[in-house]
């Protein structure tokens, strides 16, 4: 059965699914950024999503994200420009996966594929030392618009008129 219109958990599932799926990402994390490796024992890389609004557009909603993407850096920060490398790879891998990528479903023509799109351009930003553990990594701000036909049938009201 399609999804008509997509919802902020398909979304994160779908976010989840691709962290799942990178071979340079081991765990995926999502809510605020202060949420991050509280407990330590965290495997790197790490993808953490930071949920930042919605804006509602002429045909779907934007779900805009902060995305972290960081690994463990030696302690003598001996491997510091390797890290930073790898990790900007996989932050340009996401964005690609959303512009133009093989797994949309326009070119599947899956039906029941969720379709998310991503434009515009994007500031990568680094960052290093910024959490409890010695990491290092990038972080950008991305907009993924999903399709919503805004959809007055199914609204959980009466069929009433509420104007006065």
């Amino acid at each position: 059965m399609a999804i008509p219109n997509k919802t902020y958990f398909n979304l994160l599932e779908t976010l989840k699914q691709l962290g799942a799926k990178h071979h340079n990402i081991n765990t995926t994390t999502s809510g605020d950024i202060f949420d991050i490796d509280l407990m330590k024992n965290t495997l790197y890389p790490l993808m953490h999503l930071n949920p930042i609004n919605v804006t509602t557009g002429r045909v779907g909603l934007t779900y805009n994200f902060q995305i972290f993407i960081m690994d463990l850096v030696d302690t003598d920060n001996a491997n510091e420009e390797e890290v930073y490398s790898d990790v900007l790879q996989t932050c340009v891998d996401i964005i690609s996966i959303f512009r133009n990528s093989k797994w949309q479903a326009q070119l599947s023509l899956d039906i029941n594929t969720p379709v998310y799109f991503a434009e515009g351009d994007y500031t990568i930003e680094p960052f290093t030392e910024r959490f409890d553990q010695e990491v290092t990594g990038w972080v950008f701000t991305i907009g993924i618009l999903v399709e919503n036909n805004f959809q007055t049938c199914n609204i959980p009201m009466e069929d009433v008129f509420i104007g006065q």
